[in-house]
């Protein structure tokens, strides 16, 4: 599910992050998908507990999870709401560019620009 490269630069929390925000978006872990326990995943990892944790709190402030107290941590139906919200979005984006009479590819790079902004 989740790995750690050990000679990364990037640091251990935000791989674990990353890999589960990537998994979640690409529907890998469907909503309502349990996640591992913080304890079970840093044994797992071989991360300090707080590592793992500290992904977790920063998946749930983005709304990708949510803890359920002892039920566990599970993939968030926020996660998908963001996503129908940014579909939306997209489509509003390619019609005006459309209606603007823009190339394509053009309105692809100004998208891609304001991502790296």
């Amino acid at each position: 599910m989740i790995t750690i490269d050990p000679g990364s630069s990037v640091a251990p929390f935000e791989q674990v992050r990353s890999q589960f925000a990537q998994q979640i978006t690409d529907r890998t872990l469907p909503v309502g998908a349990k996640l591992p326990t913080v304890r079970a995943l840093a044994a797992e990892l071989k991360l300090a507990a707080n590592t793992v944790a500290k992904a977790y709190r920063e998946l749930e402030e983005a709304g990708l999870i949510e803890t359920r107290g002892r039920a566990g941590t599970f993939v968030s139906a926020a996660g998908q709401q963001s996503r129908i919200v940014i579909q939306r979005a997209a489509r509003d984006y390619a019609s005006q560019a459309r209606a603007l009479g823009l190339d394509p590819e053009e309105a692809l790079s100004i998208v891609r620009a304001a991502l790296h902004a």
